[in-house]
């Protein structure tokens, strides 16, 4: 049996934009594409969504855990190289989706165990826990449990894990403050436990992320820094400007 990671971009959007593109063909060809205002604003839609439909193949291509890039696997990866855990340690993955970054940080660490939480629910309908809990066994990872939860209220006391870890999760959340989210992250972090945090964490997302850093500093975190993703060892610059991932680090960091 071989683990199933999905894609992170759903199939599912690939063929909304498809039928989008199909029904405004089909109303633009009834009302006649050059005959009337409504038949050229339809044909406009029509040449957007197909548009955004061959810019969503080739984001699929690219995440690919079985295609050439492999992007998906490669940041998963990466992001687990960052985290170390003691003998009998744990450690929690926020947002694990598909189980994938969960899974890689338990393999490399097969002496600690590894939390892996998520809502999972309608917006991502292809992730569950069932399937994290498949690629476990697929993977032959024991040492790894998943609950559901939510990002923005962790359901564990203050300085619980040995490290964190995240992959591309706290974008997705609607917020005005998702420094406050990554506060909730790290609340439940030993003293003395490392983090490893992968986002885009542009201006307009997070706002100032230097200002973060040093108020981490202050509260007296050992070490913080910020890791550009996007300048060719993880994600090309190119792939980052295409792909909407501009703005890609890793805030890694200990306790």
């Amino acid at each position: 049996m071989k683990p199933d990671y999905q894609n992170w971009m759903p199939v599912w959007m690939v063929r909304l934009a498809g039928g989008a593109a199909a029904v405004c063909l089909a109303a633009s060809a009834l009302l006649g594409a050059w005959n009337s205002a409504a038949g050229c604003v339809l044909l406009f839609c029509a040449a957007a969504a197909v548009c955004a439909g061959g810019w969503m193949i080739c984001m699929r291509r690219t995440f690919s855990y079985h295609g050439k890039r492999q992007l998906s696997k490669h940041i998963i990866e990466t992001v687990a190289t960052h985290v170390t855990l003691p003998d009998g340690g744990v450690g929690l993955d926020v947002g694990c989706g598909s189980g994938a970054l969960t899974i890689a940080c338990a393999k490399r660490n097969p002496n600690a165990t590894f939390v892996g939480v998520d809502p999972w629910g309608d917006k991502y309908p292809t992730f569950s826990r069932s399937l994290c809990e498949q690629n476990a066994r697929a993977e032959n990872a024991s040492n790894v449990t998943f609950v559901e939860g939510d990002a923005t209220a962790l359901a564990f006391p203050d300085e619980t894990f040995d490290a964190v870890v995240s992959n591309y999760v706290y974008h997705n959340i609607p917020s005005k403050d998702r420094q406050a989210i990554l506060l909730e992250t790290l609340r439940v972090l030993k003293k003395g436990g490392t983090f490893a945090i992968h986002d885009i964490f542009s201006k307009s997302k997070y706002g100032d992320m230097r200002s973060f850093i040093r108020k981490l500093r202050d509260m007296g975190y050992e070490s913080v820094e910020l890791i550009d993703t996007t300048g060719g060892r993880v994600i090309t610059k190119w792939e980052a400007v295409w792909m909407g991932l501009s703005g890609s680090a890793l805030l890694v960091g200990k306790k």
